[in-house]
């Protein structure tokens, strides 16, 4: 049995959650609140984790973390023009 369906709903969860933050710093360009090491160990571990989940040809970790990493990037480099 396929249980990539499992990971399909997890990254859904976890990726969506981070969508409102990451819009909402996008229009607002207000990175007050967010702590720049954070957002860099941050980005760096999604990073690794897209890696990982290619050398492991796993789906769900590819999907995940590129729209994750996406996301990510753009608030570090909203953070390090505006922070």
């Amino acid at each position: 049995m396929d249980n990539d369906w499992l990971g399909y709903v997890a990254a859904a969860l976890t990726t969506g959650s981070f969508i409102p933050q990451a819009v909402m710093t996008i229009r607002t360009r207000n990175t007050s609140g967010i702590s720049l090491g954070m957002y860099v160990v941050f980005t760096a571990g999604v990073a690794f984790w897209l890696a990982y989940g290619i050398v492991v040809h796993s789906g769900p970790m590819i999907a995940a973390n590129t729209i994750t990493l996406g996301l990510a990037g753009t608030v570090l480099a909203l953070k390090l023009k505006y922070g």
